[in-house]
Formats: C-alpha cells, structure tokens, sequence
C-alpha cells in the first residue's frame, strides 16, 4: 500500500542513483541527528521534492546526519555554540560518522550522495578533537 511518501515504480526514478521501475520514497519528515525537526513536508518548504529508492533514501538519512555532524562540528571550531559541545554529543557523533565510514568501507552504500573522503576527513577531524 502506498502513502503520501511513497511512490508507484512508474513514477519516476531515484534522485539518488536514477533507478527507474523501483518503488521510491519521499525523505522528507522526521528528527535530525541532534533531535531537532526535519520537515520538509509542508508545501512551502517542499517545492521540488526529492524521490529515493530504498538504497539511497537509508544513503539519503546517512548524509543528512553527516551533514547535521559537519556543520555543528564547524561551529565548535569556530568557538561557537553546538549541539556538539552538549553531554556526549561529541562521542555520539564520532561513533555515528565511523558507522557511516564502515558502511563505505563495506560498500553497503552505493555512494552516490556520500563521499568517502569527507567522512574520512571529518571522522579524523572529530577524533582529534576528543583527544
């Protein structure tokens, strides 16, 4: 059964990998890395909705935590405010980008909206933060 978030095959192709003749989905709603609303559901904010297959919208989920990690680690680096400076934030988002660079490692993702090299860069980045 389809809802307002997902699409018939024929609807298009995968805005990640352009697969065509698969079922796709709209990655538009839920919580970023930090806890903080993501919507892009509302019509304003939504005028050119993306539409991804089941490899690349769990792609899709990964680059937007590593993107949420990134731009709160480029905060503290600057000496202000971040999520990342917040309990074990820090820790939390180590482990997740080294998740993600696992995944690549593995060729689990089809890396298409990731790139190897900055998730290696920003893992090296956070670990030498901590220590």
């Amino acid at each position: 059964m389809l809802n307002a978030n997902t699409a018939p095959p024929s609807a298009g192709k995968c805005d990640g990998c352009s697969a065509t003749d698969v079922p796709l989905m709209k990655v538009s709603l839920g919580r970023d890395f930090f806890g903080r609303v993501y919507d892009r559901l509302s019509p304003s904010a939504d005028v050119s909705p993306k539409w991804y297959c089941d490899a690349c919208s769990v792609e899709k989920n990964l680059q937007r935590d590593f993107r949420d990690i990134k731009g709160e680690f480029d905060k503290l680096s600057k000496g202000t405010a971040s999520a990342l400076g917040q309990g074990d934030q820090l820790d939390r988002a180590m482990l997740r980008v080294k998740e993600i660079a696992a995944m690549i490692a593995a060729n689990a993702l089809k890396q298409t909206l990731l790139k190897p090299d900055e998730v290696s860069a920003l893992a090296r980045a956070l670990e030498s933060r901590r220590g």
